[in-house]
């Protein structure tokens, strides 16, 4: 199944409501899909179906790190999170990624949609949008 866009999945937007995400002191990661993988706002959890197999990577992806303190920020009616980019020094293709917090479950936060296989020869960049309200890579209002 192909990626079909940029999704804040379900298991996220109810996770807000019933603490199961702490984005002051949780760990996120970020995993990197071929587009065998299945996913979208419907995905729960991390899962290693259709991540990317690559000298250099690893399974279950890289650790996040929040790209501003305060780590949640708001300007306005709207608060927001933004990571700093996440780097692989390896050859790889990939079509999307996942965000996720590895606590009990591996909950899924977000699904990225590159719109087309991206493929590096040495270095693989996911870049991040600035920690604002108006660009973070999530932002509530």
């Amino acid at each position: 199944m192909a990626f079909t866009g940029n999704w804040a999945c379900n298991t996220f937007k109810t996770g807000m409501m019933n603490g199961t995400f702490n984005f002051t002191s949780g760990l996120f990661k970020i995993a990197l899909y071929t587009n065998a993988a299945a996913l979208d706002a419907t995905t729960t959890a991390y899962t290693s179906t259709g991540e990317v197999v690559a000298s250099g990577y690893t399974a279950g992806g890289l650790a996040l790190t929040i790209a501003q303190v305060p780590t949640v920020g708001n300007s306005g009616t709207t608060a927001y999170i933004s990571f700093n980019n996440a780097v692989w020094t390896s050859a790889l293709t990939a079509r999307g990624a996942l965000i996720y917090q590895t606590t009990t479950g591996n909950p899924a936060v977000c699904v990225l949609d590159f719109g087309s296989d991206k493929t590096s020869n040495i270095t693989f960049t996911v870049q991040f949008p600035s920690p604002s309200n108006t660009s973070a890579i999530i932002r509530i209002s």
